[in-house]
């Protein structure tokens, strides 16, 4: 009985370590079903500036690196307006599945990244990115409708979402942290 109580204790504190590591970047996902729609709102903080936040999230290519974006490219620029492909794989359930879209993002720099999906396989996929420039650090804040394609029970898709957000997020996090030096360069 006595391991059995130091067994618990030390999965208990190894899951509170692991919440608290995984939320160093105060990570926080919130996911609301209005009709068919799916409204997102997400936000993390990385110790970087405004301006290397801007270069890191308007990095269309560098996606690729994220968890889920096998492929990111872009296809026009014009002016403030880019357009980029975009083929996303993510695993629900064991089953792989592949969405395609292609997103007009327009560009407002070092405060706003606005996007819209132009084509691809959701009914509706539109949204945003602020930055918002706080003493240390900036905020990314993410707010998104997705009104997905698909006969699956919006209860799984919402769990799914929600889980494949905050993945993503955390690994966007770390990738930013990790990208200040090369992003420095750029807004000098």
């Amino acid at each position: 009985m006595k391991w059995l109580l130091y067994f618990l204790l030390a999965s208990l504190f190894g899951i509170a370590f692991a919440q608290e590591a995984s939320n160093t970047y105060d990570i926080r996902v919130a996911v609301t079903r209005a009709g068919d729609r799916f409204q997102v709102n997400a936000s993390y903080e990385v110790p970087i500036t405004v301006c290397e936040a801007f270069t890191f999230i308007t990095d269309y290519e560098g996606a690729k690196s994220l968890p889920g974006i096998v492929d990111s490219k872009v296809i026009s620029r014009s002016g403030n307006k880019v357009k980029v492909a975009r083929l996303l794989e993510e695993k629900i359930l064991f089953i792989p599945f592949e969405m395609r879209s292609e997103l007009e993002y327009t560009e407002i720099p070092n405060k706003t990244l606005l996007f819209e999906q132009i084509s691809g396989e959701t009914k509706h996929y539109k949204g945003s990115w602020r930055l918002v420039p706080e003493k240390d650090f900036t905020i990314f804040k993410y707010d998104a409708q997705v009104e997905p394609n698909s006969l699956v029970p919006s209860a799984v898709i919402e769990f799914f979402i929600k889980n494949i957000v905050r993945r993503q997020f955390e690994s966007m996090a770390e990738l930013a942290a990790l990208k200040r030096s090369t992003s420095t360069k750029a807004c000098r």
